[in-house]
């Protein structure tokens, strides 16, 4: 599947073509046959800008991919020839005449709380809302030529999502303050430079290596294991040493004991690719760590009144 087809509509062929999960509007989502979620940023007319539309599809495609046993692994990309600029800007003129109203929204950071690895395919202009988005996926693509910038400063803005807290964690505190109080545009191959993506590829190429590498690892690695791990990342980020340890002998204890364990030590032992089960519907990585992410519960409305 190419850029241009993302916005298309597939149902199962014979040769494995991916299932249309969500065919329409502002985010799109296919089930691959290679265990491989394609959610795709729908308003090329509007080059994706975020709207709330778009914010309440996203998060649904996540939860959806996260509870469906066909998806290990999700790539997330823009259609056309942007990922995201941020919030569109057809609304800022209201915004900026009527201040905020966040009545309805979510958490900014759902992404967070996904069991599944989520793989961003940078495939143009990627600002704002759309940076933070792309920063809470677990790895980075780009295509070479993508443009990125914090944008904050330099529309008379704060820093907005939490994205002070995400950004010094990837590239460090003064690479972090470099970027966000210029607001410099910066491209690809800075951005490969500095650790804020991981592979910088060229443009025609960009679904296909990320959607390769999300093969990868849905092929081989272990569901559980791979939602055990995002939680331990996420959480253990927010706490000491210590307490990572404690938590990790926690999840230890659950993995030694599922099926997932004895299928990658026999898959290991007879030299063949492993045949792990689908994720269960009921792990819940928080339960097992007893690590709580609190950030998901952060109502917009209710910080802003607070």
């Amino acid at each position: 599947m190419t850029g241009n087809e993302v916005g298309t509509a597939h149902e199962r062929s014979p040769d494995g073509e991916d299932v249309a999960v969500i065919a329409d509007g502002p985010v799109l989502l296919h089930v691959g046959s290679d265990g491989v979620g394609l959610v795709t940023l729908n308003r090329p007319e509007r080059r994706n800008g975020w709207n709330p539309d778009m914010e309440l599809r996203y998060f649904e495609a996540l939860e959806h991919l996260d509870r469906d046993p066909r998806i290990r692994v999700a790539v997330v990309t823009g259609a056309g020839k942007t990922f995201c600029p941020g919030v569109d800007s057809g609304r800022l003129d209201g915004i900026a005449a009527g201040g905020l109203d966040l009545s309805g929204r979510r958490s900014p950071v759902r992404a967070w709380a996904s069991r599944k690895p989520l793989i961003a395919a940078v495939n143009g202009a990627c600002a704002g809302m759309g940076l933070v988005q792309a920063l809470l996926c677990d790895v980075r693509f780009a295509a070479r030529g993508a443009r990125f910038t914090t944008a904050f400063a330099r529309r008379g803005l704060a820093a907005e999502f939490g994205v002070t807290w995400l950004l010094p964690r990837l590239v460090g505190a003064e690479r972090a303050a470099d970027l966000l109080l210029s607001a410099r545009v910066f491209d690809a191959d800075e951005a490969l430079a500095l650790g804020l993506v991981s592979r910088v590829v060229e443009p025609a190429d960009l679904l296909t290596a990320a959607r390769a590498y999300a093969a990868d690892i849905a092929e081989n690695c272990s569901p559980s294991s791979l939602a055990l791990i995002r939680h331990q990342l996420h959480a253990d980020q927010q706490s000491d040493l210590e307490t990572a340890v404690r938590r990790s002998y926690r999840a230890m204890a659950v993995a030694v004991t599922s099926p997932d364990f004895r299928e990658g030590l026999d898959s290991f032992t007879q030299k063949r690719r492993p045949a792990f089960p689908p994720l269960a519907d009921d792990l819940d990585p928080a339960a097992v760590t007893g690590a709580d992410l609190p950030e998901l519960d952060v109502v917009p409305q209710q910080a802003l009144e607070s």
